[in-house]
């Protein structure tokens, strides 16, 4: 009982410690009850906060990335502006050029089939005839293209059509005559199928075939050497260019598998026989073939087997070539840099054309040009160059004007000495045995040129040049002359120098030689004129 009351009186003093405590321990939970609450609702709204601060994050991250790639767009489209810019300066002021060679294109590509149909007659038919029958014939081709529908260039040009300018200009420094008709026989001989055979008394295409092919280790042979043969067979094998002299009016038999080009198969190799010899064929290997006949009458077999071209001496040609000697024998400094002019133009022509190839090369090639800082460049570098190269051809242009004026001092004894050729030239006529070298009449020329007398007035040293050399070819044909011929040959002298002259017309001359032909002849109306006479009469008029 005691230890009850005992117990009792702690549990009283422990509860009226405790009671309090529980009060403010109930109290203390409803406040953190409430606090936990309010914790709940901060929590819930940091949540909110840090999700949305999350979404502003991304969105940030978005607009940086947005920047950074419009940055990179405006930094590209800088650089596009930037290489634009360049090659509108640079190509820009090319623009009219390029649209008119845009424009001839077109024009061309309208005609081409035109054009390219008068070309391969001209190459398989008119190789062998003078230029005035290739004009003519021309001419008449271009007409019956024209009703049949068939476009082509009007005033066509085989030069135009298939001649590269550069290529061209290179020709004429390896000793081609510049006249339009020696350009067209070099054309033909480039051009055609068959290998050519050049009808060359005057030596001309022998001496540019032989500088042309001077690079590519040419031999020259004649149909009478021994070991024609052999050199056939290794210029063949190797893709030698040969040069084949003093054709004759027959073809020797062992000819006939090259100009047929009777190639085949042995082995794998391309093959074909010379003589009873096989060998190799390499397609680099090319024939040329020229004969010093003047006329010759060639079988249609052999005709057919080559491709026949004339090369005789043209007046604009010889003309040309005599004013060059003249000026290089009077006026050395001129004619040298006449000739370095023309080294240099061939030069400066060349890297233009390969220039505009690269150009549009980079332009097709290129799919986005701005974006493409190596092809700026290179359009650039190219336009630069091409830039120079036209100041340089500019005041080469202005050298050469001014050359030329000087140059056409001589032109007088150059037309002169061209007649006089041309005259001799036509001797033959006369008598076969009557035949004089261009090499021969040149070297006249030459020396009349140095044995004269020098005086500064070019008028006065013109008039002695031409006096000199008149009179000095006159004396050395006379002395080549049948005695009745002198007198046939003064006269024509006399009449070849009144009509270039203008003191005769050639109209009388040929009235004189061979008489009146009249193409209609009007009734007579006399009765004291015969029929020839009045013939004559009106052919006269």
């Amino acid at each position: 009982m005691c230890k009850w009351v005992i117990a009792m009186t702690k549990y009283d003093k422990v509860a009226k410690v405790v009671a309090p405590k529980k009060q403010r321990l109930a109290a203390a939970q409803a406040v953190y009850d409430k606090a936990c609450a309010a914790l709940a609702v901060k929590r819930a709204q940091l949540k909110e906060v840090q999700e949305k601060l999350g979404r502003l994050e991304e969105a940030l991250s978005e607009q940086n990335r947005q920047q950074r790639l419009l940055d990179n767009e405006v930094m590209d489209c800088s650089n596009k502006l930037k290489r634009a810019e360049m090659l509108i300066s640079g190509l820009g002021g090319e623009k009219t050029r390029w649209t008119q060679i845009a424009k001839t294109l077109r024009e061309t590509y309208n005609s081409l089939t035109g054009d390219i149909l008068i070309a391969a007659g001209i190459i398989a038919y008119l190789g062998p005839f003078t230029s005035a029958f290739r004009n003519e014939q021309v001419m008449k081709w271009a007409q019956a293209c024209h009703e049949c529908g068939i476009v082509c260039t009007l005033n066509y040009s085989l030069i135009k059509s298939l001649g590269e300018p550069v290529t061209i200009q290179q020709w004429n420094i390896d000793g081609l005559p510049a006249d339009d008709f020696s350009v067209e026989s070099a054309i033909i001989i480039m051009t055609a199928r068959r290998w050519p055979l050049m009808i060359d008394p005057q030596g001309q295409a022998n001496r540019w075939i032989k500088n042309m092919e001077k690079p590519n280790n040419l031999s020259v042979v004649r149909m009478t050497q021994a070991d024609l043969s052999r050199v056939l067979e290794n210029a063949v094998q190797f893709g030698q260019p040969v040069l084949l002299e003093n054709v004759l009016e027959e073809l020797d038999p062992m000819l006939e598998p090259l100009l047929q080009q009777q190639t085949f198969r042995q082995g794998g190799a391309l093959c074909i026989k010379i003589g009873d010899t096989i060998v190799e064929y390499s397609k680099d290997f090319k024939l040329y073939m020229s004969t010093k006949l003047t006329n010759p009458h060639y079988l249609p077999e052999v005709g057919v087997r080559v491709t026949l071209v004339n090369f005789m001496l043209a007046h604009d040609g010889l003309r040309a070539q005599l004013l060059a000697r003249a000026v290089a024998r009077e006026r050395p400094d001129l004619q040298q840099a006449k000739a370095d002019l023309t080294t240099q133009g061939a030069e400066h022509r060349r890297l233009l054309r390969d220039i505009e190839r690269k150009i549009l090369n980079v332009l097709s090639t290129s799919e986005h040009l701005l974006e493409d800082e190596e092809a700026v460049q290179i359009l650039n570098s190219a336009k630069d160059m091409a830039n120079e190269i036209k100041e340089k051809q500019e005041v080469a242009l202005i050298t050469e004007k001014q050359i030329d004026e000087a140059r056409n001092d001589y032109v007088p004894i150059a037309v002169h000495s061209t007649n006089l050729f041309f005259l001799i030239a036509s001797l033959a006529n006369i008598d076969p045995m009557y035949q004089y070298s261009l090499g021969w009449f040149e070297g006249l020329f030459t020396a009349s040129i140095d044995n004269t007398e020098k005086v500064d007035e070019i008028t006065e040293r013109l008039a002695i040049l031409r006096a000199h050399f008149t009179y000095s070819l006159y004396a050395n044909i006379c002395r080549s002359l049948f005695e009745k011929d002198k007198l046939v040959f003064s006269l024509l002298l006399t009449v070849t120098i009144m009509v270039a002259e203008d003191q005769l017309q050639q109209s009388h001359v040929m009235f004189l030689l061979a008489g009146a032909q009249p193409r209609v002849v009007p009734p007579n109306p006399v009765s004291f004129l015969s029929p020839q006479a009045w013939g004559e009469f009106n052919g006269f008029v």
